[in-house]
């Protein structure tokens, strides 16, 4: 497998991921991740639980403040978010209805982990799962599954974060039927100009999808757009 970091294509071995552990650990659905430095949890109060979320208000000592603040957070499950790419370049997005905002919205496929436990190699396999479910393409077979770090998606809100993949190239799964459940609508390819105009035309709001094209951009890893500008 070709895994790409940065724009620098080269045989490597999947990049170790820090362990996952859990702030509700007798609940064993939630991210949060243990802290660097000196964070100390003076108290906690839990408001909500399900499956899927936490709400808690915990006192916290912080590195750079003695006197403990209180802050009411969501734990959430990590995420994967893939940026699916053709062998010309396209990049694959869905368009899905979302009950919270009554809208449908261009997105990259994403889907959460269940397994507070998982390693790299679960995580990846999460990655490929929503790749097939969402968007009906997988991994040609010369093709590679790239991690591209993790971003937290509202940082003053909750802990929940999203691990960044590109799938290349990706070719459409035969026989492949959408789950009606996953409120799905629309699958297109689009080039990298019309991706840059559906963002600069508010068409892509999206924060997993902004923040991995972001990463791809940063890394070197879209193709460069032809000049729309000729000489005379």
């Amino acid at each position: 497998m070709i895994l790409i970091n940065c724009g620098v294509a080269s045989p490597a071995t999947v990049s170790r991921q820090p362990p996952i552990t859990f702030a509700a650990e007798e609940s064993g659905h939630y991210n949060c991740q243990i802290k660097a430095g000196n964070w100390k949890t003076i108290s906690r109060e839990r408001h909500f639980a399900n499956a899927n979320l936490e709400v808690v208000t915990d006192r916290v000592q912080t590195p750079a403040r003695p006197d403990p603040r209180a802050w009411t957070i969501v734990h959430r499950k990590a995420a994967v978010v893939v940026a699916p790419m053709t062998r010309d370049s396209k990049i694959v997005l869905i368009r899905q209805e979302r009950i919270p905002i009554r809208h449908a919205i261009w997105e990259m496929p994403s889907g959460q982990i269940d397994d507070h436990d998982a390693d790299q190699e679960k995580i990846n396999d999460v990655a490929l799962r929503e790749l097939r479910e969402e968007t009906g393409y997988e991994l040609a077979q010369d093709g590679s599954l790239s991690p591209l770090g993790h971003y937290f998606s509202s940082p003053g809100f909750t802990d929940e974060r999203g691990y960044f993949f590109l799938a290349q190239p990706v070719v459409p799964c035969p026989d492949y039927v959408r789950d009606e459940s996953e409120s799905i609508l629309d699958c297109r390819a689009f080039t990298v100009a019309e991706i840059r105009g559906m963002i600069a035309e508010n068409q892509i709001r999206d924060a997993n999808t902004l923040s991995v094209l972001a990463r791809l951009w940063a890394c070197r890893l879209l193709p460069a757009e032809k000049s729309t500008n000729h000489a005379n």
